[in-house]
């Protein structure tokens, strides 16, 4: 297994009156030939020793501490579900879960079915974004994250109150 760590950092913020994570960067690292994950020290202090796992969007995985993933259940349990939307998000999101565990060498076993989801092969990348760290394919990263013309989108996020 071969790892190359580009720029993984992590940030503890404050919001309001409660520390939040705050991760960002990303590293690139490569799955075993057991299928196993090595989740970065810096990430494995943070998400804890077992975090959750989900679909996520772009068709990544999605990783949670266990106390950002409770604070996610308590925002759905007070959605309508009366919605279609709604409950089609909730089996898309909340179906394909798993808590996973690290063994002692921070290596991490990613079920079958979301390894699938996210076409994960050999080479992967981690991505701290916010609240969360997305995993994704390298190929299918590079490919989705062509970040070439960015003004649009910042005038986009601008005209929603989200500016830099």
């Amino acid at each position: 297994m071969v790892d190359f760590p580009i720029s993984f950092s992590l940030f503890k913020t404050s919001f309001g009156k409660e520390d939040k994570l705050l991760f960002t960067g990303q590293y690139v690292h490569s799955i075993d030939e057991k299928g196993r994950l090595i989740v970065p020290a810096k990430l494995r202090s943070e998400l804890g020793e077992s975090f959750y796992v989900t679909r996520g969007l772009d068709n990544c995985i999605f990783c949670y501490s266990r106390s950002e993933w409770e604070s996610i259940v308590e925002k759905f349990k007070e959605a309508n579900l009366t919605s279609e939307s709604g409950r089609r998000f909730s089996r898309f999101f909340f179906g394909s879960a798993s808590l996973t565990e690290s063994d002692k060498q921070g290596r991490i076993l990613i079920p079958q079915p979301l390894k699938e989801w996210a076409g994960l092969k050999k080479d992967v990348v981690s991505a701290g974004i916010l609240n969360r760290v997305e995993i994704w394919d390298k190929d299918s990263w590079d490919k989705n994250n062509d970040f070439g013309d960015m003004n649009g989108i910042a005038e986009q996020m601008a005209s929603l109150g989200v500016a830099i």
